[in-house]
């Protein structure tokens, strides 16, 4: 009597495509996995005792299918990887491709609108209801929705924010239909699974990548609105005059990173406690050298100081991602010194 086929799991094919393509290959592959993901993978290879041929041979040819419809998705969004693979292997096995790759990455809806550029798709949602273009902010990018929400008008900007910060999951069909609009013009995507999206720290990243004044537009609109989710989101942010909440070796380090120029035009009209603090940190003589530029300067445009200071902000926001300082948060976050 034949014994029944037993299908694989995830993790066994994983473990039998890192054996058969090698130590040095899976070393590579290694490094761009969690150690969590390591662990796993880790005792599963140590639990297979003997690969078969057949198995070997058809975890490559699924995982070569899975690398060239993923090359596909890259190139021309689902719909035309699904496309291509039908004309290459028929309906039935492409559309079983596009489903195992949907689910082992994750794929999320409006994947056509994160290759587009922000004018486009502002075109194409500016008049449309604003939960509908908080819906679809909420999946772009940070740096494509923070563009985009600038473009939009004031009175609704934070109208938008705070519906990107309230929402929840979002039902399949509703995403489908919004999805709709934007098909003719760029690409449609679907998913079968409800989606977290949106959220405080979503529109956190968002805020983080508008100008100055978008910002503070929308900020003080919602501390009107809402004043907890106002409060909640700047806990959460890090502005300019936050520079004051640095330790004086992070404050250091971030007058050595950015332009003279750029910390000249931002001291002209920051606050008295700014000042003071970045004085502190500097030499004797390039405080002095600052206090004769700023008195000789003249009237400078409030768009180019504001310019100025995103570029500070942003760069301690670079100097944090790769740890050369530490931002202390809201919310009860304990700093080791």
């Amino acid at each position: 009597m034949a014994k029944a086929k037993t299908e694989l799991t995830g993790k066994q094919k994983a473990a039998i495509l890192l054996i058969s393509l090698g130590p040095d290959v899976s070393a590579e592959v290694y490094k761009h996995l969690t150690e969590e993901e390591i662990e796993q993978l880790t005792l599963e290879i140590s639990s297979v005792r003997k690969v078969e041929s057949n198995q070997k041979e058809e975890v490559m040819n699924q995982f070569h299918q899975i690398a060239l419809a993923q090359d596909y998705i890259s190139q021309g969004g689902i719909g035309y990887a699904k496309t291509v693979l039908e004309k290459a292997l028929g309906e039935g096995e492409a559309s079983q491709i596009i489903n195992r790759l949907t689910a082992s990455l994750q794929v999320r809806p409006f994947d056509f609108a994160r290759k587009a550029e922000p004018s486009q798709i502002l075109n194409f949602i500016q008049n449309e209801h604003p939960q509908t273009i908080a819906l679809v902010l909420s999946y772009l990018d940070a740096e494509q929705s923070a563009q985009i929400l600038s473009e939009l008008p004031e009175d609704i900007q934070a109208d938008i924010a705070k519906r990107i910060a309230v929402m929840d999951s979002t039902s399949p069909d509703v995403i489908n239909e919004v999805e709709q609009i934007l098909e003719k013009k760029l690409s449609a995507t679907v998913t079968q699974d409800y989606t977290q999206t949106g959220g405080v720290q979503a529109v956190v990243e968002v805020l983080n990548g508008v100008d100055r004044s978008t910002e503070r537009t929308i900020l003080e609109e919602l501390e009107t609105q809402d004043p907890e989710l106002a409060e909640e989101i700047k806990k959460r942010m890090f502005v300019f005059e936050d520079i004051v909440t640095l330790d004086n070796r992070s404050i250091q380090k971030v007058i050595r990173e950015v332009d003279n120029e750029d910390l000249i035009l931002s001291l002209k009209v920051a606050s008295e406690e700014v000042q003071q603090v970045l004085f502190k940190n500097m030499s004797n003589r390039m405080a002095e050298n600052f206090r004769e530029e700023m008195e000789f300067m003249g009237p400078v445009r409030l768009r180019n100081v504001e310019e100025a200071q995103t570029r500070i902000v942003s760069a301690i926001r670079r100097l944090e991602e790769i740890g050369e300082i530490v931002i202390a948060r809201g919310g009860g976050d304990d700093i080791i010194v």
